[in-house]
């Protein structure tokens, strides 16, 4: 049986409060790859933490807004290097540094580009579609984009910004 991912995500305001508040830092690197399949999602990820670099390569089908079928496994270097030949052209690489934050037995994923000094995404894996999430205090949340097409990883790498800053001026 494919393993589920149920999760949700947030838009949300970096702050210091947040940040202070984060165990664990990340650098990402995340290529999608050409689709073998129209309904499948590959990719791969370059994750650096404290000088140590893994590498991933992982496999989507995208069942609800919140819910998909995951597949990951760890790789090493020479399949990442590899697997990046088959890279999705009209997709650009993206670049990312994912904050974890531990809250009430919960484990949000914050992840803040580039791109946005102000902005970011935080995410939540859930046990069910219906689990109750308890936010912590001091995350600014601004709105929920769970299957908000504009907000996911391809589309902010491919336009630099997040939806709402568009119209801001650079």
């Amino acid at each position: 049986m494919i393993p589920l991912e149920i999760e949700r995500k947030f838009l949300i305001r970096q702050t210091p409060e947040l940040f202070d508040n984060c165990s664990e830092k990340t650098d990402i690197v995340q290529t999608y790859l050409v689709k073998s399949d129209p309904s499948l999602q590959r990719r791969v990820r370059s994750m650096t933490s404290n000088g140590c670099t893994k590498y991933y390569y992982t496999e989507k089908r995208f069942l609800s807004a919140s819910t998909r079928e995951e597949n990951e496994r760890e790789i090493t270097c020479e399949e990442y290097e590899a697997l990046r030949s088959e890279a999705d052209p009209a997709l650009v690489p993206i670049i990312k540094t994912r904050h974890i934050l531990n809250y009430n037995s919960q484990r949000f994923e914050i992840d803040c580009y580039p791109f946005s000094d102000s902005l970011a995404s935080m995410e939540l894996e859930l046990s069910d579609e219906k689990q109750v999430i308890y936010f912590p205090p001091f995350a600014d949340i601004i709105k929920e984009v769970t299957g908000d097409k504009r907000y996911s990883n391809a589309a902010l790498a491919k336009n630099g910004c997040f939806p709402d800053e568009e119209q801001q001026p650079k």
